[in-house]
């Protein structure tokens, strides 16, 4: 079916993308799973593209861009060829949403332009040891100083990403008791310099999949934070990070559909060059069948999305529209790249190929930015119940 989500500028965008990976990525990326993580030199590349200042605005030196759709092209490009920029999603896709609603000016305009070139990246760090999708159970704490100049944080995040390289983290932590009746108050947003004494990176976790998009263990000892730092009003924390959850299942249903749609591709090709009992694999009426199923799957993902991302960039994507896209995209994607590799046969099971790397990677996309469980009771709530 005819898309008419892209104009002309984004299709000349892909382009110059497409061009970046093969030059810049492709030939480099065995070497980067092996490394755990992306060279640091490669975000600044990606800063020199203008990658990280699509959507600042151009006061701050950004081109301005209020549309998600130049960040769909960037998703779509990377599944085509099976690769990934390493941490630079969480950067851009969740970083900057946060900086962009909630920074004063004096922030933007101190932490925008590095932002931008690359010189620092950022992480976001939520998640706790035994907490999970809990965040309002989070234990990390800061207490501001006697004289109010800096904050003192203690405590542990994990499963962060991009964390083993970040420059700046957004940590979420509790700056006041919770009162009994509602546990999601007293949370707030510290944006730590990761140099900053007491900041200490621990385990770089060994994932199944995701491996050039480094995922680490952070604790915080008696770090001071200066009180110009906190980002936002203190303890609306947890109300930001809902805000924001609209984009980030957005993003995932995105990756979805574009892993989904590399898959299908990727399974054609091997396919029609395979040869089995002397016929070529795409010749067996299994073989179509299967590719048939998951074109049509593909194919009410891809309107999913579409719609989705128009909503988005019009201000009307709700937050269940969100999570009805993550559930359905993520379970889609999953049954279609199971199938594609299947037709791989053994070879499906090799790392060499990249439907094994699609494989491994889009796991997780069922777990992170709320579980797909969480997502239902997000929609069961829209119903009234």
């Amino acid at each position: 079916m005819r898309r008419s989500v892209f104009n002309q500028d984004h299709e000349a965008f892909r382009e110059t993308i497409r061009d970046f990976i093969a030059k810049e990525v492709t030939p480099h990326f065995h070497e980067w799973e092996q490394a755990g993580h992306a060279p640091r030199d490669f975000y600044n590349k990606l800063g020199e593209l203008g990658v990280f200042g699509i959507e600042v605005p151009e006061e701050y030196g950004g081109a301005g861009e209020t549309s998600i759709k130049y960040e769909a092209v960037i998703m779509e490009e990377t599944a085509r060829a099976a690769v990934s920029f390493g941490a630079s999603g969480v950067h851009t896709g969740l970083c900057l949403g946060y900086l962009l609603r909630y920074a004063t000016e004096e922030q933007k305009h101190r932490w925008l332009p590095s932002f931008m070139t690359g010189e620092h990246m950022y992480a976001v760090a939520m998640t706790e040891p035994g907490t999970g999708s809990d965040l309002a159970g989070m234990k990390t704490r800061a207490e501001l100083s006697a004289d109010g100049t800096h904050w003192v944080l203690n405590g542990a995040k994990t499963f962060i990403t991009g964390g083993y390289q970040a420059d700046r983290v957004l940590v979420v932590c509790r700056t006041s008791p919770a009162p009994a009746d509602n546990r999601r108050l007293g949370l707030s947003i510290l944006v730590v310099d990761a140099h900053a004494e007491g900041f200490a990176v621990g385990r770089k976790l060994d994932k199944i999949g995701m491996k050039t998009s480094d995922t680490a263990e952070l604790s915080f000892t008696e770090v001071k934070v200066p009180a110009e730092d906190l980002l936002g009003d203190e303890g609306r924390a947890f109300l930001y990070l809902s805000e924001n959850l609209v984009k980030e299942r957005l993003v995932i249903g995105i990756g979805a559909a574009a892993t989904a749609a590399a898959a299908i591709d990727f399974a054609v090709d091997y396919t029609r060059q395979r040869q089995v009992f002397g016929k070529p694999v795409a010749s067996f009426q299994n073989t179509k069948f299967v590719l048939a199923e998951c074109a049509a799957e593909l194919e009410a993902l891809q309107v999913f999305v579409d719609k989705a991302v128009d909503l988005y960039d019009d201000d009307l994507l709700t937050p269940a529209d969100a999570a009805k896209l993550k559930l359905f995209g993520t379970e889609a994607a999953g049954r279609i790249i199971d199938k594609c590799l299947q037709l791989h046969g053994g070879y499906g099971y090799m790392l060499e190929y990249p439907i094994a790397r699609l494989y491994a990677d889009t796991r997780v996309s069922r777990i992170y930015g709320g579980t797909n469980e969480v997502q239902k009771s997000v929609i069961a709530k829209a119903l009234g119940l």
